[in-house]
């Protein structure tokens, strides 16, 4: 089981240079982070040295779409993955399953909460300490409170129902959306409050 010491070897290694903290959040906490680049420059190296592999595999992915405070759209993605650590001597496997979370307000919300998977699952393999190092890389994000209420959902639909022109209706829809916070039944119900007022303008 050649995997093991594969492992092991990396640690040692890891155990006396570690991964500094050189990277600064500039959203407002100013928190010191290892972002994944640091991470794959210290750890590709020993990685080649100590003939092992890591093989990433997604299992799941869960994305809901928030609001930030500003009024703007976020996407807020979970995923599930495992990764493979293989001997490239031996071909023995051991297999790591983390989760990785993210925001953003583009298309990367994804790429970074697979990041953040990799980042946690070499951190725990290769016991590199983590203590204030709870990143999603380095953003930060003032996000709208969405507990779901009847009552409020109300007031919402109304909002759709009484909107006089099209940026109305869109920001309407937009709020009582990220309002339904991932509930997929409240969100059908305002795409068919939004579909029905859209046709009325």
């Amino acid at each position: 089981m050649k995997v093991y010491q594969a492992i092991n070897a990396i640690q040692a290694d890891l155990a006396k240079t570690g991964i500094s903290k050189d990277r600064v959040n500039s959203q407002g906490s100013g928190y010191k982070f290892r972002g994944i680049d640091d991470v794959y420059n210290a750890i590709s190296p020993l990685l080649a040295k100590h003939g092992l592999c890591i093989l990433p595999r997604m299992l799941t992915r869960e994305c809901t779409d928030r609001m930030s405070a500003k009024g703007g759209n976020l996407f807020y993605v979970v995923v599930e993955a495992e990764f493979d650590f293989v001997s490239a001597e031996d071909g023995s496997k051991h297999t790591v399953k983390t989760f990785g979370e993210a925001m953003d307000s583009g298309d990367k919300a994804t790429n970074k909460a697979m990041s953040a998977a990799y980042k946690y699952a070499a951190f725990q393999a290769f016991a590199i300490p983590t203590e204030g190092d709870n990143d999603a890389d380095a953003d930060t994000h003032d996000v709208v409170p969405t507990t779901i209420d009847p009552d409020s959902m109300t007031d919402l639909f109304l909002a759709i129902h009484n909107a006089k022109t099209n940026d109305e209706l869109k920001l309407a829809y937009r709020i009582a959306y990220a309002a339904c916070d991932g509930d997929k039944a409240w969100q059908m119900k305002v795409i068919a409050a939004k579909d029905e007022a859209k046709g009325k303008l």
